[in-house]
């Protein structure tokens, strides 16, 4: 029966998914075959919601099944033995992500109902694509969690391609935006310079193994070398995956998508995928030190880097964005150090606080018509329950106690200084200090622009005089309202035996305690004392100039902070400009050399053709006289052949 769960928990939003997309598009003016066009959105609407909440019963029903590690397998392709299998391989830890995934997505179609409607004075509905929007989420959907059950490399590895896909088609679905196309190329293109090294890395396991199932490849002994470069090619996919640096880039741009997206991209799928797929093959990586040493550094670069980009920026999806990449940071960083559990239960509190973020966000754009948020203001009065969500998820993201974030971000600091004190990571302990050190320095920064959003977006004057702002209707109310109980008390569970125990691996201990995943220590002092001070500063200058801007008190560093270092920059500097001129060179290449040979060849034959034509043109008698003139030729050519022998 567990098996048939873990079957049956992809299958549902994938079948939902191909059905809608076989759904005709509604027509693009209202007054065209409105009929019809309303009908396959209410179909669209039917299979999207159904297929999610199918999956969200089915994980419900997982995680009270799951009691310990289960896995059911078949073969399916067998070459030269290597085999592929079909199967599924379930424990507490995938379990609870699949109900994360699939709570997010859930929330996320019944809000994109509401928030992707066309307005009364709208000529053309930029919703006519509506049945294949709400159709890719369910395959996103569906492809996350074959990642999250997958028993094979190959299972996990399409399940990671679709998502990649289905990002492009949902960050460009209004294509009218001129930004939405590029940033989905962007996306698709950088996640695949990650995906290359993921592929290398399963091909050179499955290779070693002579299988790709996992439950295979964890208990083959492996040498040092192939653990090392397998383990180094598949943080290249993470690392595009899950916004690490270098290949970080695409996330904030991604942002030109509807917001419902981006709150499944940073909440629940895509870039979960990554930290996941770490935890679920951790004792590769235990076993290649050097691995976790190159993970804990970047993990620390794109800790702080996400939450200093985060404090320029004037978008709030784009603050969202980078505080997104900031968080990773802290996941990644819990499992240099050596707790999978850790970076887990972290990435379970962001998936309720940043979708919550998200869809608050969303009624905020929906209600004012921007997402800058130097034209808001005062929102606080006339969006009461919007403005109490958003102080709910920022709470938890900066780590307000008893929020979620609070004890999650606990418990990777705590596994980082036990790692950098006693040295009980697998990484060398200097990887320990490098993630503690970035991470407290993490927690004032992101205090820091949490309360900078809250100020701009929500106090002072208004900025629209003429905006009329509310709070949403019910469709966009209530998954909202939904989200932000676990983002308020879902670190509660921590606490919870049971629900430790579900996070717990085999191989490794649960965060700094046998017993639960949360700790009531001294070493909370300092994060809390760190979290008083950003949050303090940003209140401070808040109170001095109440219409400027907060982040004018970096001063220069504003602008290097809000193009994120100019990485961007970088990138199309050493990677954009010489792949486009080389592919120019190729062009040229194909052109003028291959091309001019084919064509070359053909002209040649063309002309010698045509002059031989023209001579077999000639009129009677200067074609006797030609045959005259060869006869003699040959004739004159064979007696002097004999004379000479």
């Amino acid at each position: 029966m567990t098996g048939l769960l873990g079957a049956l928990l992809p299958a549902v939003p994938l079948v939902a998914g191909l059905v809608g997309l076989l759904l005709p598009p509604a027509p693009r003016h209202p007054g065209a075959g409105a009929a019809g066009g309303d009908r396959a959105r209410r179909l669209a609407i039917a299979l999207g919601v159904t297929g999610a909440a199918g999956a969200l019963a089915l994980a419900v029903a997982l995680l009270l099944t799951v009691d310990g590690p289960t896995e059911t397998s078949t073969t399916w392709v067998d070459v030269g033995g290597l085999r592929v299998t079909l199967g599924v391989r379930l424990d507490g830890a995938a379990a609870l992500v699949a109900v994360a995934v699939t709570a997010v997505a859930l929330a996320v179609q019944v809000y994109s109902i509401g928030y992707l409607r066309r307005g009364p004075n709208d000529d053309v509905d930029v919703d006519h694509r509506y049945p294949p929007y709400a159709a890719q989420i369910s395959l996103f959907t569906g492809a996350m969690l074959l990642v999250v059950v997958a028993g094979d490399l190959i299972m996990l590895l399409v399940g990671w391609e679709v998502m990649g896909l289905c990002s492009y088609l949902l960050i460009a679905h209004d294509r009218r935006l001129p930004g939405a196309p590029a940033a989905a190329m962007k996306a698709f293109l950088v996640t695949r310079v990650g995906d290359v090294g993921f592929l290398l890395g399963i091909a050179l396991l499955g290779v070693s193994t002579g299988s790709f199932r996992i439950a295979d490849v964890l208990a083959q002994d492996h040498s040092g070398v192939t653990l090392t470069a397998a383990g180094l090619l598949l943080l290249a996919g993470v690392a595009g995956k899950s916004a690490q640096f270098p290949l970080h880039t695409w996330l904030p741009d991604a942002m030109a998508g509807p917001t419902p997206i981006s709150a499944l991209i940073h909440a629940a799928t895509m870039v979960a995928a990554g930290v996941y797929a770490v935890a679920r093959l951790y004792p590769l990586f235990t076993a290649a030190p050097v691995t976790l040493t190159v993970l804990g550094v970047l993990g620390a670069i794109t800790l702080l880097l996400g939450a200093l980009a985060a404090t320029a920026q004037d978008d709030i999806k784009r603050v969202l964005a980078w505080s997104t990449v900031s968080q990773l940071g802290y996941m990644t960083g819990a499992l240099a150090v050596g707790s999978p559990s850790a970076a887990l239960f972290h990435l379970l509190t962001h998936a309720a606080f940043k979708a919550l973020l998200f869809l608050a966000a969303g009624a905020v754009i929906h209600a004012v018509g921007t997402t800058l948020m130097s034209e808001m203001g005062g929102l606080r009065r006339s969006m009461p329950l919007t403005f109490w969500c958003t102080v709910v998820g920022l709470g938890a993201l900066a780590g307000v106690p008893p929020l979620a974030g609070f004890w999650s971000k606990d418990g990777v600091l705590t596994v980082a200084e036990s790692a950098a004190l006693e040295g009980t990571g697998p990484a060398p302990s200097w990887v320990g200090w490098l993630v503690w050190l970035a991470g407290l320095v993490g927690v004032a920064i992101t205090a820091w622009y949490a309360g900078r959003l809250l100020l701009r977006a929500f106090f002072g004057a208004p900025r629209l005089p003429l905006v009329r702002p509310h709070d949403p209707p019910a469709l966009l109310r209530w998954p909202v309202l939904l989200l932000a109980v676990p983002a308020a008390l879902l670190g509660l569970a921590g606490f919870v035996g049971a629900f430790a125990d579900r996070l717990r691996f085999p191989t490794v201990p649960v965060a700094g305690s046998e017993d639960g995943l949360v700790h009531l220590g001294s070493g909370v002092l300092l994060p809390l004392a760190l979290l008083l001070v950003g949050a303090g500063l940003v209140t401070l200058g808040w109170r001095r100039n109440r219409a400027a801007d907060p982040a004018a008190a970096l001063g220069p560093l504003r602008p290097v902070f809000a193009r994120a270092f100019r990485l961007d920059e970088v990138q199309h500097t050493l990677v954009v400009r010489p792949a486009r001129a080389l592919a120019r060179a190729a062009r040229s290449g194909d052109e003028v050399v291959v091309d001019g040979a084919v064509e070359g060849s053909g002209r040649a034959a063309s002309g010698l053709g045509a002059g031989l034509a023209a001579l077999h043109r000639a009129a009677l008698p200067r074609a006797a006289a030609g045959v005259l003139a060869g006869a003699l030729l040959i004739g004159l050519a064979a007696t002097l052949i004999g004379v000479i022998r």
